[in-house]
């Protein structure tokens, strides 16, 4: 059986615009997420987002990108949304 993170990251934050892609001591705050997945020993993992810059640092780190339609990446949009 194998495990897998899901990871919502959408770009347009309320209160931290583009926290996602702002440095946290040494590397993006989406690449903490990540690395503390693949840390956990879980075998596949994907980011939603609707960033281009975001999917970009999630494939350089070892995550697959899933393109998160326009309609699931507003402030009002629940996070589960896009998993179905």
């Amino acid at each position: 059986m194998s495990c897998v993170a899901l990871i919502p990251a959408r770009a347009g934050s309320v209160r931290v615009p583009g926290k996602n892609i702002r440095l946290l001591g040494d590397r993006p705050l989406i690449v903490w997420s990540i690395e503390a997945a693949h840390g956990a020993g879980v075998d596949d993992v994907y980011v939603s987002t609707d960033s281009p810059e975001i999917g970009k640092i999630a494939r350089d780190h070892g995550a697959v990108w899933i393109r998160r339609p326009d309609k699931y990446a507003t402030a009002e949009s629940p996070d589960i949304a896009w998993v179905s």
